[in-house]
């Protein structure tokens, strides 16, 4: 496959995950509750997501390692705030 169109691809896909959660992020942080969201899930989610990170640094996936540390920093603002104020 093309380098260009996978590069792309990458990079549209990392830019739709990571958008995903912002509103979440906002909810939370507007709200401090996180009342409804699962501790264990959030747990799972900032470690997988974590290794996502290190893989992309492995292997030299600019889009695996830009989009996965957003998505790290969205999550660890969901999960602080869980654990926070619950």
């Amino acid at each position: 496959m093309n380098k260009d169109l996978t590069s792309g691809l990458g990079f549209l896909a990392g830019t739709l995950t990571t958008l995903a959660f912002l509103p979440q992020v906002i909810k939370s942080w507007r709200t401090k509750s996180a009342e409804d969201i699962s501790l264990g899930m959030f747990l799972l989610l900032v470690t997988g997501v974590s290794v996502w990170v290190f893989y992309g640094i492995l292997i030299n996936s600019t889009p695996l390692v830009l989009f996965n540390s957003v998505t790290l920093c969205e999550a660890g603002i969901i999960l602080y705030v869980k654990i926070r104020y619950g």
